[in-house]
């Protein structure tokens, strides 16, 4: 199974896309898509869609996993995300791919096992889990890969429950 992981923004989104094989994970192609601060907010956002688009005709996943949104003060910082995620969600769905969603709690809870984790702690897990060399940059490269791997634990303890359920 190839897992799209999504970290959702306007000005960066970070994007990891992995196989799962078994409970082997493995890093296939991570990155990010990034617009220029000041092109006008429709053309950044049509600039987010292509680029994913093209990731996603390209690399052909599976599944999709976005990060949930979660901003407890700045309001203005949240519209244009949000926005920036529907047409992430938006070229995904016109794919038929299934798409999941993850709060920053669930992610951290998947991938260190513990809810409150640091963000460094987070990063360093996603480097072993995955075997990478280094941290991958930005942050919002490896927070597109953690909620990658989350989408996997999750897709192996809902298979397994669903086992269980069956008999």
């Amino acid at each position: 199974m190839r897992i799209l992981g999504i970290d959702p923004g306007l000005a960066i989104v970070g994007f990891g896309f992995i196989d799962k094989e078994g409970n082997k994970l493995t890093p296939v192609q991570y990155g990010s898509i990034q617009t220029e601060a000041h092109t006008p907010e429709e053309d950044r956002l049509l600039h987010v869609y292509e680029g994913m688009v093209q990731l996603l005709d390209r690399y052909k996943p599976d599944a999709v996993a976005i990060e949930k949104l979660f901003f407890a003060r700045n309001v203005t910082t949240a519209l244009p995300v949000a926005q920036a995620r529907g047409v992430l969600i938006l070229a995904a769905v016109q794919r038929g791919l299934p798409v999941s969603e993850y709060t920053p709690m669930m992610v951290k809870q998947a991938v260190v096992g513990y809810g409150k984790a640091e963000k460094k702690q987070v990063q360093e897990m996603v480097k072993l889990l995955l075997k990478l060399s280094a941290v991958p940059k930005p942050d919002d490269v490896a927070d597109a890969l953690a909620v990658a791997v989350c989408h996997a634990h999750s897709v192996s303890l809902n298979s397994k429950l669903n086992e269980v359920l069956r008999k």
